[in-house]
């Protein structure tokens, strides 16, 4: 900036010397007539005439100096606030600074202060439609995921309730069969009975799953306290091998009612604590935790294992979906948990904790 200036200064110094110059020329030459009329004189005259060039020089290094300064303070300083005010704007925080003062730098200032805050107010807009339209999509994505599983359980329902008396009467009629073979054959055989007994029940396990997916609800939400639900699964379970070392954190609130069914609820939590018992290979710590949130009750369920892999968590409610060994799980646990939770008008979800192990949050409506 100061360079320009001083090149501006210079061209307009030269200029300005060489026009008064230019006006002294009808004085010079009066002065060399009188130098060539009078020789006494004319010596005088032609001292003069050899300082010339040295006045010239002073005259334009006189005149330079001069417009430098009224350029600098009229124009470069406004100039050189201004280039500030820009380098502000294309910041990424657009905010501006104490400008120097004038007349013209405030109104530029005003000006580009409020092209700012206009910008400002733009982007912030955007970001907040940005960050609804991204919780959109996810709740949309949710959903989404909701439905198709929702369909693909009364699918399975459906399947459930056309096959259940084809399949359960008979499977009845072998448990009966099987009892009674079992007090007529040698002790040998009486083992490989038991083995079939075991295998049918737990075919009859699972039909009565898919059943228990295509069943609406058996009953009507009913005013429960949460606490009390939760310590009787507890004490039921708390002779169980699964459990016996696990140590249990208990933090559910006395007096948090919730509306649910005591049976169904019962039953999902006995199959989360089961299942974070089996994660942890019978040791370990299991937090259960109770708060209210955003007016809905939301009970997590912790425990201290390695967690659920990100590739298996958008799955881990589909029917037959299972993470354990061949022939230790029919993948329906989860599934129909969530579907009972659904029915009494709450729901179930899952993530991994920061702290590490899975945790699942049941969330109930609030009396």
């Amino acid at each position: 900036m100061r360079a320009r200036l001083l090149s501006i200064a210079v061209m307009l110094g030269a200029a300005a010397t060489g026009l008064s110059w230019l006006s002294l020329q009808p004085a010079v030459r009066t002065l060399v007539e009188v130098a060539r009329v009078d020789p006494v004189r004319g010596e005088a005259v032609l001292r003069v005439t050899r300082a010339m060039p040295v006045i010239l020089t002073v005259d334009v290094l006189g005149a330079t100096a001069l417009v430098f300064l009224v350029l600098f303070f009229t124009v470069g300083r406004p100039l050189a606030a201004l280039d500030e005010l820009i380098g502000q704007l294309a910041r990424p925080q657009l905010g501006f600074g104490d400008a120097p003062s004038g007349p013209l730098v405030s109104r530029i200032s005003r000006t580009l202060k409020d092209a700012t805050t206009a910008l400002a107010a733009e982007r912030a807009q955007r970001e907040a439609q940005l960050t609804e339209l991204r919780s959109a999509n996810a709740q949309l994505l949710r959903a989404q995921t909701e439905l198709v599983s929702s369909d693909r359980l009364a699918s399975v329902g459906k399947l459930a309730a056309g096959v259940a008396h084809e399949v359960g009467n008979p499977l009845a009629g072998l448990l009966g069969y099987l009892s009674i073979l079992k007090g007529k054959v040698n002790p040998e055989a009486k083992e490989l009975v038991d083995l079939s007994v075991v295998q049918v029940e737990r075919i009859d396990g699972i039909v009565r799953s898919l059943l228990e997916l295509g069943r609406p609800s058996r009953g009507k939400p009913a005013p429960v306290e949460l606490a009390r639900v939760v310590d009787d699964v507890l004490r039921l379970l708390g002779a169980s091998p699964e459990l016996r070392g696990v140590e249990r954190t208990v933090e559910v609130p006395a007096g948090l009612v919730v509306l649910a069914e005591v049976g169904p609820l019962s039953q999902v939590l006995i199959n989360l604590v089961r299942n974070a018992a089996q994660a942890m290979n019978g040791s370990g710590r299991l937090w259960l935790r109770a708060e209210v949130r955003d007016g809905k009750a939301a009970l997590e369920l912790r425990d201290s294992g390695p967690g659920v892999p990100a590739d298996v968590l958008p799955k881990l409610f589909e029917p037959f979906f299972t993470t354990k060994p061949a022939g230790q799980g029919t993948g329906l646990g989860l599934a129909v948990s969530r579907h009972l939770l659904t029915a009494m008008g709450g729901g179930l979800e899952v993530r991994n904790h920061p702290e590490g192990g899975a945790c699942f949050t049941i969330t109930l409506a609030t009396v």
